[in-house]
């Protein structure tokens, strides 16, 4: 079983310079917020196939689902 801190760890190390936080009720189910200046210039659709990138054969197998919020570092302090 896949724990929320551990796809933290992978989205970070896949992505430089990147802060996730992931969330769970049920370590199946899980939802993150990742800002990474990495997105800068990339779609919504772009970002998020960057972050399943990172989780690999993971997904679908002990993610069963991840949703994903992608922004840029200006995004993210835009948001408060």
């Amino acid at each position: 079983m896949i724990t929320p801190q551990e796809i933290s760890q992978l989205i970070e190390g896949g992505l430089p310079d990147t802060r996730a936080q992931v969330v769970s009720d049920d370590n199946t189910h899980f939802e993150a917020v990742v800002v990474s200046p990495q997105f800068e210039g990339q779609r919504p659709l772009r970002r998020h196939q960057m972050v399943y990138g990172c989780l690999g054969e993971r997904m679908g197998r002990e993610i069963h689902a991840l949703s994903i919020r992608a922004f840029t570092p200006d995004e993210w302090n835009r948001q408060g």
